[in-house]
């Protein structure tokens, strides 16, 4: 991830360096070489994704873009501690450090439970909380991410996830068990939430150049108290990503660049609004291009 960006660009070769200062692997190898298997545990994927992506940032501001250039900030469930650092509101090492502890709460509660989570492809909200209803029994199920029309993940238990899987088509679904770690954005992450809430109320936050909407409410973020409810709740509670780009597109939106490993983001915003334009940023190749609409708009 974010190699090609740091033969490029001597900032981003910077946010590497950087964060191999931090954290105690090294991250810069990880992401470039890998193995997959390492990168698949929450612990080392959460603090690679974000300093790849930030590498990605700072190539781009190395290209001549400023955050002023935006008038809003947001992103998926790990992507929404990149928006609040790219806005100004929280420092790279600062972030950091947030990004690398919650990942290894989140990698704690998941190795404490058999659980996973499986996308819902079809049908609707309602739906989705049927299934989840049908399948639950005595154990944890609930809807984990909202993110466009006809893609609901739910979370929880794996014997409820193994059964909403069966009764998926009963309800109008395709069901699509995850290769993940556990049940993110549900209770049973609960004890990660209480594990990272400390941390936060010890990181600094300031207002930002621009604003940044959150996962769970899909509100612009307030002050600093106020974002750190609200990322202490997104560990253990959905993710309302749906919600929080229909809200910037009414704010007036109608540009969204997606900086980051993949084009998940993209493919979503084709389902939400397909007529909003939408750049994606995963490849060194044609950055430069990129800067220069962004900075020409």
């Amino acid at each position: 991830m974010a190699h090609d960006f740091a033969e490029v660009s001597s900032r981003a070769r910077n946010v590497f360096e950087s964060a191999n200062d931090v954290l105690d692997f090294d991250v810069a190898r990880d992401c470039f070489e890998g193995p997959p298997e390492r990168l698949q545990r929450t612990d080392v994927q959460q603090p690679a994704i974000f300093v790849a992506t930030v590498a990605m940032w700072e190539a781009l501001a190395e290209a001549g873009v400023r955050c002023d250039h935006f008038s809003h900030a947001a992103g998926l469930s790990l992507g929404e501690y990149t928006a609040l650092h790219v806005a100004g509101t929280v420092g790279f090492e600062d972030a950091l450090r947030l990004v690398a502890r919650r990942g290894r709460l989140m990698q704690d509660a998941a190795e404490a439970s058999d659980s996973g989570m499986v996308t819902l492809i079809g049908g609707d909200e309602a739906g989705a909380r049927k299934l989840c209803e049908a399948a639950r029994g005595d154990a944890v199920l609930t809807p984990a991410n909202f993110n466009c029309s006809g893609q609901i993940v739910i979370s929880g238990d794996q014997s409820a996830c193994d059964r909403a899987v069966e009764l998926a088509s009963e309800f109008g679904f395709r069901a699509i068990a995850l290769a993940v770690a556990g049940a993110f954005h549900s209770s049973l992450m609960q004890s990660a939430a209480d594990g990272l809430a400390p941390v936060l109320a010890q990181t600094p936050f300031t207002p930002g150049a621009i604003t940044v909407i959150g996962n769970v409410d899909a509100a612009a973020h307030g002050d600093a108290d106020a974002i750190r409810k609200s990322l202490t709740r997104q560990v253990s509670e959905p993710v309302l990503w749906q919600r929080c780009v229909e809200g910037m597109i009414e704010a007036g939106v109608d540009q969204f660049i997606e900086i980051g490993p993949g084009r998940v983001l993209t493919g979503l915003m084709r389902k939400i609004n397909r007529d909003v334009d939408t750049v994606n940023l995963s490849k060194a190749e044609g950055l430069d291009d990129i800067a220069a609409s962004i900075t020409s708009g």
